[in-house]
């Protein structure tokens, strides 16, 4: 996934893999906080999300809010979608 994080950003350097491992980290634990279970093999929506959630986070970006936005999208898309969270084991 850091190699997908480092193309979508344009960084050719290891500089800042530690950062950019930081926030997939974070990206994974935002998304399971929210009740997505992320897979250890990503698919392509999962790995927009944490994409996008890298792209939000990394440095100062003139367009956050749309990032932003763009990513509670995702997740929120994620949550409601059959086979991403395992809501089936909770008891009422």
């Amino acid at each position: 996934m850091l190699n997908k994080v480092k193309t979508a950003l344009r960084i050719s350097t290891t500089a800042f893999d530690d950062e950019l491992t930081e926030l997939i980290e974070a990206a994974e634990t935002d998304l399971g906080i929210a009740g997505v279970v992320v897979p250890a093999s990503y698919d392509a929506i999962v790995s927009r999300a944490v994409i996008t959630y890298c792209k939000m986070n990394f440095g100062n970006p003139d367009n956050w809010e749309m990032l932003k936005k763009s990513y509670d999208e995702q997740k929120a898309q994620l949550v409601t979608a059959t086979g991403y969270t395992d809501w089936g084991n909770i008891n009422v």
